[in-house]
C-alpha cells in the first residue's frame, strides 16, 4: 500500500538532544550518537518502496545536518515540526497527510525495512498499529486517518503512555495491532545495549 512515513528528529546541537545520555557520553558524544541514530532510521525508512518519507525537524530547520541528509537522500521531504507538546505535534503530522501514515522517532535501533513493511501491512487490516517500547512508551504509531484522542491527556515521558493509549483505543473502539515490542536509546544503560549491535 502507498503511505507516508514520518520521522521526527531534532537538530544535533550538543546539549539540546539526547540530554539524558550526557552524563554517560558528554554533550558532544550524545549529539554524535543522535546523528548516527537518525541516519540509521532514515536508511531503514528509505528502503520502503511504497512510502514517501518525510523528516519532521525540531530545532534549526536549516541545520547543516539536515541539509546533508537531503544530499544523501534527494527524495527525502523535510518539514519543521509544528508547535505544541509531543501529542499535539504527532497529531498534526497525521492531519497534514491524506493517506495512511507511519510515524516514528529516530532512536529505535530495531527498526528495519521488514518491520516497517509489517507495520504498513497492518494498516490495511486495522485502524492503527503500534510498536510498544520496553520502557512503556512506543517507538512507532501508524494510523489510517487522524485520531486526536489517542494523543490527548497522556503522561508523556513515563512508563504509562502505551497503557493509557490502549485504554483510550478500547474506549473508542479502535482496532489496532502491536507486531513487536522494541527498545529505544534514551538512557545510559541503553548505550551499552546499543554497543552490541554490529551496525553501531
Amino acid at each position: 500500500m502507498n503511505l507516508d512515513l514520518a520521522v521526527l528528529a531534532r537538530a544535533p546541537v550538543p546539549g539540546q538532544c539526547k540530554t539524558r545520555l550526557i552524563p554517560a557520553l558528554g554533550a558532544e558524544g550524545a549529539a554524535d550518537l543522535h546523528t548516527r541514530l537518525v541516519r540509521h532510521t532514515l536508511n531503514q525508512a528509505m528502503q520502503l518502496p511504497s512510502a514517501q518519507v518525510t523528516l519532521w525537524t525540531a530545532g534549526d530547520p536549516q541545520h547543516l545536518f539536515f541539509e546533508q541528509l537531503n544530499s544523501d537522500w534527494p527524495t527525502l521531504k523535510r518539514c519543521p515540526q509544528p508547535e505544541g507538546d509531543l501529542g499535539q505535534r504527532m497529531h498534526q503530522v497525521f492531519v497534514s497527510n491524506n493517506r495512511p501514515t507511519l510515524l516514528m522517532g529516530s532512536d529505535c535501533p530495531l527498526i528495519t525495512p521488514e518491520l516497517l513493511e509489517i507495520c504498513a501491512q497492518s494498516l490495511s487490516e486495522k485502524h492503527a498499529v503500534f510498536l510498544p517500547a520496553e520502557d512503556g512508551g512506543y517507538a512507532l504509531v501508524g494510523l489510517n486517518q487522524p485520531c486526536p484522542a489517542i494523543f490527548q491527556n497522556l503522561s508523556w515521558g513515563t512508563e504509562q503512555v502505551m497503557q493509557q493509549t490502549r485504554a483510550i483505543m478500547q474506549e473508542l473502539g479502535v482496532h489496532w495491532s502491536e507486531p513487536q515490542v522494541v527498545w529505544d536509546v534514551d538512557r545510559p544503560e541503553d548505550v551499552q545495549r546499543l554497543k552490541r549491535k554490529p551496525f553501531f
